[in-house]
């Protein structure tokens, strides 16, 4: 295990593996340090509260030390593309920004969010992926263009928490934000309940569609692992009969490059595309999930958030625990 990047650079078994040693991390009853003497950098090119608190506490708690570096703010702007030519705004070149941070530290984590610019571009994971080439230590995705595995394990984590261990029927909703928002957090909670076998049922309007090859490997994953996919547009009937509800906005690809566009075309969908009592009714007393933050009486009502089925809370918690266990394997 060299980087951890996406789920789906491992097997379901693994995965599984981590979540029986978060959980053990979380009970109490493994206690290791095996960071002892060792740092790990924290790259943030994006803002972040739980990525930034539970990473810093779980190297601190594994006997490790943090270091925390902002391109453009604690630390030099940034370039990622091969061959430019840098005499613009960015002041030092990741090849040599990677190679003399790693004789500093044992891994690197990684925030950079989609920039919502250049869809073909974007989908490809560029900064991440740059990372990757450069690097000889781990890389940790802590949330990319494309992708937050972080947030999905431990969505994997407090469904198996709550619900027990095996197939449950999981709906992941689009619903109405103010303004775009990157797919990442939906790219990756779909690849793991495919991954993990659930029944994924995927509701979204028109138009906001998710990556055609991420889809055809959501389904590729659901059929190797015994699960099932379905997509719909009907925001009320799909809340029928689920036992999770896992509401997140993203933009639509269409879009990328046009945001007044996206929010115009939006602007209909405000008053169907929420999370309700109403619809939480449908359901099989289903948990409600969100990865946070979250804007309340938009995305989800406060009688929702605030309901003893909403496990929010326990779901970021869960985040420190499973990056422990992540960081306790990749970092040997």
């Amino acid at each position: 295990m060299k980087n951890y990047l996406v789920t789906t650079d491992f097997s379901t078994e693994y995965l599984n593996g981590l979540i029986e040693s978060a959980l053990k991390i979380k009970s109490g009853e493994v206690r290791n340090k095996p960071l002892d003497g060792k740092s790990i950098a924290l790259v943030f090119f994006n803002p972040s509260l739980r990525t930034r608190a539970s990473m810093q506490v779980g190297i601190y708690e594994l006997g490790g030390n943090a270091v925390i570096l902002e391109p453009g703010g604690t630390s030099w702007t940034l370039e990622h593309r091969d061959g430019v030519v840098m005499d613009g705004n960015k002041t030092e070149h990741l090849a040599e920004f990677v190679r003399v941070l790693e004789r500093y530290v044992s891994a690197i984590g990684v925030r950079t969010f989609a920039e919502l610019k250049d869809w073909e571009t974007e989908r490809t994971d560029p900064i991440l992926n740059a990372f990757a080439k450069y690097a000889t230590v781990p890389i940790i995705n802590l949330e990319s263009a494309m992708h937050h595995p972080c947030q999905s394990m431990a969505d994997m984590m407090t469904i198996r928490e709550k619900l027990g261990a095996g197939r449950k029927k999981v709906l992941m909703t689009w619903a109405w934000h103010p303004k775009p928002l990157p797919m990442a957090v939906p790219d990756s909670f779909a690849l793991a309940a495919a991954q993990f076998g659930h029944d994924l049922r995927i509701v979204h309007p028109k138009g906001y569609e998710l990556d055609d090859a991420l889809i055809a490997e959501i389904e590729k994953q659901s059929a190797a692992n015994g699960g099932s996919v379905e997509f719909t547009n009907d925001v009320h009937s799909a809340f029928d009969d689920v036992e999770v509800v896992y509401a997140k906005s993203w933009g639509g690809k269409q879009f990328y490059g046009d945001t007044d566009k996206d929010i115009e075309f939006r602007t209909g969908l405000r008053n169907d595309w929420i999370v309700d009592e109403q619809k939480m009714a449908r359901t099989n007393n289903a948990s409600f999930m969100h990865c946070l933050p979250v804007r309340r009486n938009v995305i989800v009502t406060d009688g929702v958030i605030d309901s003893a089925n909403s496990v929010v809370i326990d779901e970021a918690e869960n985040r420190l625990h499973i990056q422990k266990a992540i960081m306790s394997e990749l970092i040997k």
